[in-house]
């Protein structure tokens, strides 16, 4: 499925919610899917299970703290949450790697570089969250 066809398919329920504004947590959600997807043709594989089980885990995992920082309104809490979803991206860009065998190479590349979109957007996103927790912090003293 690509993009644009699941953006259609995605609940009328999550696109009303002012998140789904953020390119980036449309593109985490994105990879959670897919990432889904993937995990699950490598259970089919039956070799890769544990595999498929931490790619499913660390790609679910990017847009839920994606969104757990959002509901943060200090920018140093904020920066945390997008440190752990940077995190887990990084994680499944491993998986991929791990299971580029099985997936295929056509395959593994676009998550690959999906996921590299995803980190350089939340490199910039936790840069500005500590510039702007530092500011504040400036601020008060």
């Amino acid at each position: 499925m690509d993009y644009e066809e699941w953006e259609r398919s995605v609940s009328r329920h999550i696109r009303d919610d002012p998140l789904w504004a953020l390119r980036l947590y449309r593109m985490a959600l994105f990879a959670g899917d897919q990432g889904r997807v993937d995990a699950d043709t490598l259970d089919e594989r039956g070799n890769y299970r544990s595999l498929a089980d931490q790619l499913r885990r660390s790609t679910a995992s990017i847009s839920a703290n994606i969104t757990e920082g959002y509901s943060r309104l200090r920018p140093r809490e904020r920066a945390h949450f997008f440190e752990y979803a940077l995190g887990s991206a990084r994680e499944a860009r491993d998986w991929y790697h791990k299971a580029r065998h099985a997936l295929g190479h056509d395959e593994t590349e676009a998550r690959l570089a999906q996921l590299g979109h995803i980190l350089r957007i939340l490199l910039v996103f936790i840069k500005r969250s500590r510039s702007t927790a530092e500011r504040r912090s400036e601020g008060t003293r």
